[in-house]
């Protein structure tokens, strides 16, 4: 991998993170678009960890008031006495469900699921549940009303991200606001619910990446994450403030076009639906000289 590729990679990463328009999806279609090879879904989790440093970073009052609130919770044995320590709980239980679905899939994901077909369906799909979730939401609550269900019915959004083309934040967001969350408090639970989710994935994957015979260098490595960090922020400020007085039709609109240009380019064989992917076990039946030497043998 070039530096050029890890550069432009990790703004892809960075900068479609948070933006509810799949970061896995644009990972997965930019090498395609330059004639790349996939980097494969270890090297994308992998860099997902300049973004979850770029959350860590944009919400450390947050981050801290949680965690000191949830340790302060047990101290006193009243885990959930305070709005920051139902949060802390509320982001520990909706991680469950992407962990759980995510080990049990794993190969599965990392293969057949990468293929371009999926990844079109699923930015259409979504974006047509997020259009019908975005007009009939109350958009009142805010994180102060959420409640064990809430943070449930979340959790069991975000597993759907595990999807590629899905989006981790456009499913988080669409599951918030099917329950009636302002569009900023939904973006703000997501950005906190993408920590515990996209750090374990990205820890995990790094182990299996190092392992690997063949793999990005480890200055595409550090290149693509911190590129990935630094578009990450952008990326979370600027959402922020365009949620606090905008829907989310622009994203609508961007993930169905970008849905059916794919579909177009796939019939018109200008892509391949699987190609460069690394990892996909495809059984092949034996050929004609493989039976010969058998029968010989």
């Amino acid at each position: 991998m070039s530096l050029i590729e890890a550069i432009v990679l990790g703004l892809v990463q960075g900068l479609t993170e948070f933006l509810p328009i799949s970061s896995t999806a644009h990972l997965r279609i930019a090498p395609e678009l330059f004639g790349w090879k996939d980097p494969g879904a270890a090297y994308s989790a992998v860099i997902q960890l300049g973004t979850v440093a770029a959350v860590l970073i944009y919400f450390r009052k947050d981050i801290v008031a949680l965690v000191a609130a949830f340790f302060r919770g047990l101290a006193r044995h009243e885990p959930f006495g305070t709005l920051e320590a139902r949060l802390a709980w509320f982001v520990l239980v909706g991680t469950l469900p992407i962990g759980i679905c995510g080990l049990a899939f794993k190969k599965v994901i990392e293969n057949q699921f990468r293929s371009l077909y999926v990844i079109s369906g699923s930015l259409i799909v979504l974006a047509l549940i997020l259009f019908v979730v975005e007009r009939r939401a109350s958009h009142q609550r805010t994180l102060a009303d959420m409640r064990w269900k809430d943070a449930i019915a979340i959790g069991l959004w975000q597993a759907l991200a595990l999807i590629p083309g899905s989006s981790r934040s456009g499913t988080t967001l669409t599951g918030g606001l099917s329950l009636g969350l302002k569009r900023e408090d939904a973006a703000r639970y997501s950005f906190l619910l993408s920590i515990p989710a996209t750090t374990l994935a990205g820890i995990f994957e790094l182990k299996h990446l190092l392992q690997a015979t063949e793999r990005p260098s480890a200055l595409s490595l550090w290149v693509g994450t911190l590129v990935a960090f630094g578009s990450g922020m952008a990326a979370i400020s600027w959402l922020l403030r365009y949620l606090r007085s905008n829907s989310m039709l622009v994203f609508v609109v961007y993930r169905v076009a970008l849905g059916v240009l794919l579909l177009v380019l796939l019939q018109a064989g200008k892509l391949k639906p699987l190609s460069g992917v690394e990892n996909i076990d495809v059984p092949r039946e034996p050929g004609k000289q493989q039976i010969e030497k058998q029968v010989t043998d």
